[in-house]
């Protein structure tokens, strides 16, 4: 149950944030409402980012040994966006 809160609250702070970019685009908007507005949208995705690169470390790769079973390998990501184990 704890995950599904966990998934769920990522989901609902990226619909804000999408929320936030469409309203500061979109509308005209007082300077103040702007800001603070920017100001949430940045904490969001502050948040999303640490959400994310969690998510990353957990992450990992079952590559088969020369024995023919499997072992579990951490993720590795490329920097040109490739994976690698």
């Amino acid at each position: 149950m704890a995950k599904a809160k966990k998934e769920g609250g990522f989901e609902q702070s990226l619909k804000r944030l999408e929320e936030i970019v469409d309203k500061l685009e979109d509308e005209e908007l007082e300077l103040e409402e702007a800001i603070a507005l920017f100001e949430e949208g940045v904490k969001l995705a502050e948040a999303c980012g640490q959400r994310l690169d969690a998510a990353e470390k957990k992450v990992t790769l079952l590559l088969k040994d020369r024995q023919g079973g499997l072992a579990q390998v951490p993720f590795q990501a490329d920097p040109h966006g490739e994976e690698q184990p």
